[in-house]
């Protein structure tokens, strides 16, 4: 049988491939996540997170990995940018169950209106680190207020006790950092902004404020001073300052908020982070504050049930030898056929070629729709030396090619697939289709690699052999006409 080898050469050179170490250091500003941490690090969090499902051997996934850690490195600490490597036996029936079939996978993440279920959506954009930074921080909640003039008091006389922060500013659009800092203090402080425009003056002289952007923190209480921050507008001395009156939340933030205790004073009043201003009416008190949730229009999806994967697609033949691949891909009379070549020590190449052509020829099987075939000539076939000879093909590289006997021509997938060891299941399919359609350039097979058929018998010869032949058949149709009557 064709195809009696198969399996076992897969997975033999499955089995002698080096274990990976996946794309992602310990170094990296990307997280590497799993099946286990996942819940703790991303599904339980307050932040929003980008997660990519991607398989180390995966081309478009090397591609993608510099624009990835660039759009960690920009998001930290306003979100999260994780990563999940799938092709660990461990992760696949995790992978499988956020519906990953090709690498990479990218879906943004974000607290839902349960805690512990969050909203997963697909990322569908640019694959570069604008356009992935871009799209997180549109999906960050906004825990941040909208006040004016008229409703100030309002939204002041609201959980008096609580701490409170304003930024004074003159952007109508809440920025990310704002976005993070409400979410790092979500449930002790509240975070608020106030638009500098000539109708909303009286705030900002309520206050005190006479340049934007201003940041004001409120600690809460009869006898408390408002503080003005007047350092730079980044995330790390923003916190420090606001924790004067509340610690920020952990990176996975329980269900509650700590207990929060208003001070009569705040600390260090003559620093040079912090000067008085008017303080908010209320009384000091102490209380547990319930955490507020976020609500999302979007259905959520349920990822931690058990999953089923789909039985991995056949495995495409083995060429057993010399007669088999003249007969499948090197006769006068053989259409297309694409070839995986595999030397006698197994490579990565190798082995994951065979993996997509299993994929693309059970994919088109499913579809009802015919494709060339494909085949595996191993070093074990007496053919192997021979097609690598006279078509000039290193001896110990895996390759793949298409070859067709009848039209004499041959063609190899691009030299750069190969050298970037790209033979996915997209590059491998891009390279059918464009000998589908005809497209790119095909060489001529050299003379003498396609056998000779073998000579038809003369019409001498056949008439020798009639005589002899015919009496028979009529003999046999004759016995046959007896028995039925």
């Amino acid at each position: 049988m064709v195809q009696s080898s198969a399996i076992t050469v897969t997975a033999a050179l499955l089995a002698a491939l080096p274990v990976h170490a996946g794309l992602y250091n310990k170094n990296s500003p990307v997280v590497q996540v799993d099946g286990k941490s996942y819940d703790r690090l991303i599904a339980q969090s307050n932040y929003t997170s980008i997660v990519e499902f991607y398989a180390p051997w995966c081309g478009h996934c090397k591609n993608l990995q510099p624009a990835y850690e660039k759009a960690a490195k920009s998001l930290a600490g306003l979100a999260k940018v994780a990563a999940v490597d799938c092709d660990e036996e461990s992760n696949k029936a995790f992978c499988g169950g956020f519906g990953v079939q090709g690498f990479p996978t990218l879906k943004i993440i974000k607290p839902g209106k349960t805690p512990g279920k969050p909203i997963v959506e697909d990322y569908n954009g640019a694959r570069t680190a604008k356009g992935i930074v871009d799209a997180v921080v549109e999906k960050m909640p906004n825990l941040v207020k909208k006040v004016e003039d008229k409703t100030l008091e309002k939204w002041l006389a609201e959980a008096n006790e609580t701490a409170k922060a304003i930024l004074f500013t003159d952007k109508g659009k809440t920025s990310a950092l704002m976005k993070s800092i409400a979410i790092d203090f979500k449930g002790s402080i509240q975070v608020a902004q106030i638009r500098n425009t000539d109708k909303e003056k009286a705030s900002m002289e309520l206050f005190g404020i006479t340049k934007v952007p201003t940041l004001l923190l409120l600690p809460g209480g009869k006898e408390a001073q408002g503080l003005v921050y007047d350092g730079e507008l980044k995330k790390e001395p923003m916190v420090e300052f606001l924790s004067q009156a509340a610690e920020p939340n952990p990176d996975l933030a329980p269900a509650k908020a700590k207990t929060l205790k208003s001070k009569s004073k705040p600390k260090d009043t003559d620093s040079k982070k912090a000067s008085k201003a008017p303080a908010a009416a209320g009384t000091a008190t102490e209380e547990v504050l319930e955490e507020e949730v976020t609500e999302s229009p979007t259905p959520e999806v349920e990822t931690q049930k058990p999953i089923v994967l789909p039985d991995p697609a056949p495995t495409i033949s083995t060429l057993e030898d010399e007669a088999q691949l003249a007969a499948h891909c090197l006769g006068d009379r053989t259409g297309t056929c694409i070839l995986a070549l595999l030397p006698e020590s197994p490579d990565e190449i190798g082995a994951k070629a065979v993996v997509s052509l299993s994929e693309i020829q059970h994919k088109y099987k499913l579809l009802h729709r015919n494709i060339f075939p494909f085949y595996v000539l191993s070093a074990k076939n007496p053919g192997y030396a021979k097609v690598k000879s006279a078509l000039k093909l290193a001896e110990a590289e895996s390759q793949i090619i298409a070859i067709n006997g009848r039209r004499s021509w041959w063609r190899q997938i691009s030299e750069s697939a190969l050298a970037e060891k790209d033979v996915s299941q997209e590059a491998i399919e891009g390279f059918v289709d464009a000998i589908r359609l005809g497209e790119g350039a095909k060489q001529k097979l050299p003379a003498g690699l396609i056998p000779e058929e073998a000579e038809e018998p003369s019409k001498a010869e056949a008439e020798e052999r009639k005589p002899e032949e015919t009496p028979v058949i009529v003999e046999e149709v004759k016995t046959e006409i007896k028995d039925e009557l």
